[in-house]
């Protein structure tokens, strides 16, 4: 069975991310597939049309 990956973001860099890292060990923890926002970061500059 393929794993579901479930993106969790919150815009603007005002350091309140709390709820969002909550929720994505929560969801891993389930057993859903997650990443660091440092790869997400990553995959967007590698895939980004310019």
């Amino acid at each position: 069975m393929k794993k579901i990956r479930i993106l969790i973001a919150k815009p603007g860099l005002d350091g309140h991310d709390r709820e969002a890292k909550f929720v994505t060990r929560a969801l891993r923890d389930a057993g859903y597939s997650g990443t660091s926002s440092e790869k997400i970061i990553e995959f967007i500059n590698n895939n980004s049309s310019e």
